[in-house]
């Protein structure tokens, strides 16, 4: 049983929002930090794990509501894992075309054996601002990064991540199959295993 009936998500990003209401249904609320402060905080940390538990606690602290933060990435097996928790900025914080654009370019030359790839979550939930035993949660989905983008759903990296199961790029699957089958769902579905729900 979800223990509380309305929580807010550490993300001005509304594709994530709609993913994670749309995971969560009907058992919570979810809100956007967005409601509460335009204040982005620094994301100091060297790991997902780190950045989305900082995330976590300024959402609780300045709307004094349960936190759910969501620190995800792409990280490509050619590159050492870059972009990593650099993702959202890989291109300098100009957008989703821009470090598309960038990552086509760096591996331009890399065949597709060398194109793994996968995108990570880590999610936070802290109760309270000050919760010492944040519940953690990871998902990992496997793949590899095509040569050109594919697809007009989803968002971020999601053109030119091919999902081998479904044979199709992420951003050609509908938003249920995404929902299904995602890094953030496979750390969604974790989340509410410990939650009872």
């Amino acid at each position: 049983m979800m223990p509380f009936t309305e929580l807010v998500l550490a993300s001005h990003n509304a594709g994530k929002l709609k993913e994670l209401q749309a995971m969560l249904g009907e058992h919570v609320r979810v809100r956007s930090i967005g409601e509460f402060s335009s204040v982005e905080p620094e994301e100091t940390g060297l790991s997902f794990v780190e950045n989305a538990i900082l995330k976590a606690r300024h959402a609780a602290r300045v709307s004094g509501l349960p936190a759910l933060a969501d620190d995800s990435g792409l990280a490509v097996d050619f590159l050492g894992g870059a972009p990593g928790i650099y993702s959202a900025r890989y291109a300098d914080g100009q957008g989703d075309a821009a470090n598309n654009a960038k990552l086509l370019q760096v591996l331009k030359d890399v065949p597709d054996a060398e194109r793994g790839a996968q995108f990570v979550c880590a999610l936070a939930l802290l109760r309270h601002a000050d919760d010492p035993l944040p519940i953690l949660c990871e998902g990992l989905w496997h793949g590899r990064i095509l040569h050109a983008a594919q697809g007009e759903q989803g968002f971020g990296y999601d053109p030119l991540f091919w999902v081998p199961e479904r044979g199709c790029s992420s951003a050609e699957l509908t938003s249920t199959d995404k929902n299904q089958i995602s890094h953030r769902a496979r750390a969604m579905a974790l989340l509410k295993q410990r939650l009872g729900i």
